[in-house]
C-alpha cells in the first residue's frame, strides 16, 4: 500500500492541472485574462520602489510573470499557476521585446502544513542557457546554482555570487510584501494549450518567442509596453 503522504501528493498534483485545464477549455477568455494580468502584475511590481534592481532587469534575456500562483497546503503542499514569458528579439537578445508564450508552473512539497495564499512571481532569465531550457522542456527549479532568489533593493548588485551563477532569478510578491524566493521543487514549462487559444493555431513556444515573426496579441500590450519602457535594450 502506498504511503498516505505520497498518495495525497500524487492526487494533488494530478487533480489541480485537470481542473484548471477543464476550466480553460470551458472559457477561452481566461487565457487572454491571464496574459493581461501578467502585464498588470509586472507593471505594479516594477513601479514599487526598491524592487527588482534595474541593472539585473537590463541584463535579462527574458522575463516570466506568474500572477496569483495558488499555494494550497494541508499536510501535503502544492502550487499551481499560469502566466507568460517574453524575450528580447534579435541576435544575442539585443532587440525589443517580442510576442509572449504562455507558461505553466506546478510544484509540490512534503511536510506538516496547513493554509494557503496567492503569490505573484516574476522570473528573470539571465542567459541563453536558461531561455533554451525553459522553451525546450519542463524545467525543475531546484536549490542549485541555476536558480536563485533575486537580490532586492536599489543597492543590490548584479555582481553577487548568486546572480553571476544563476540562469534564472526569482522574485515574489505576497500580501503586500516583496521578497526574493527560490521556487524549490516547482517546474515551469510552455503552456501549449493556452498558446493555441491565444494565437489561434498550434505554434511552438520557441517559434513564438525567438522567431521575431509572430505578432503579439492585444492582450499582451501592457506586458510588452512595460518591458519596452523599463528596459528597452539589453545591457552587457
Amino acid at each position: 500500500m502506498k504511503n498516505p503522504i505520497t498518495y495525497l501528493m500524487s492526487v494533488l498534483l494530478v487533480v489541480l492541472p485537470i481542473l484548471s485545464s477543464s476550466a480553460s477549455a470551458a472559457d477561452p477568455e481566461k487565457d487572454e485574462d491571464r496574459l493581461r494580468n501578467s502585464g498588470t502584475v509586472l507593471k505594479e511590481i516594477l513601479d514599487v520602489p526598491d524592487d527588482i534592481p534595474q541593472d539585473l532587469l537590463d541584463k535579462a534575456d527574458c522575463v516570466v510573470v506568474f500572477p496569483s500562483v495558488l499555494k494550497a497546503a494541508f499536510i501535503v503542499g502544492g502550487s499551481y499557476g499560469r502566466g507568460a514569458m517574453s524575450c528580447r528579439r534579435g541576435q544575442d537578445f539585443r532587440g525589443s521585446w517580442g510576442a509572449p508564450t504562455m507558461m505553466a508552473l506546478e510544484g509540490g512539497s512534503f511536510g506538516f502544513q496547513i493554509g494557503g495564499e496567492a503569490t505573484d512571481f516574476v522570473l528573470l532569465v539571465m542567459n541563453e542557457r536558461g531561455a533554451s531550457g525553459i522553451l525546450s522542456s519542463k524545467v525543475k527549479l531546484g536549490a542549485d546554482a541555476s536558480v536563485a532568489a533575486g537580490p532586492v533593493g536599489r543597492t543590490a548588485s548584479a555582481e553577487t555570487d548568486a546572480t553571476l551563477r544563476a540562469d534564472i532569478l526569482s522574485y515574489s510578491r505576497a500580501r503586500g510584501a516583496f521578497v526574493g524566493v527560490a521556487l524549490e521543487g516547482s517546474t515551469i514549462r510552455p503552456d501549449n494549450g493556452a498558446n493555441k487559444q491565444i494565437y489561434g493555431q498550434e505554434v511552438p513556444a520557441r517559434q513564438i518567442v525567438l522567431s521575431g515573426h509572430v505578432a503579439a496579441p492585444l492582450s499582451a500590450q501592457r506586458l510588452i509596453s512595460t518591458l519596452d519602457s523599463r528596459t528597452p535594450r539589453r545591457k552587457s
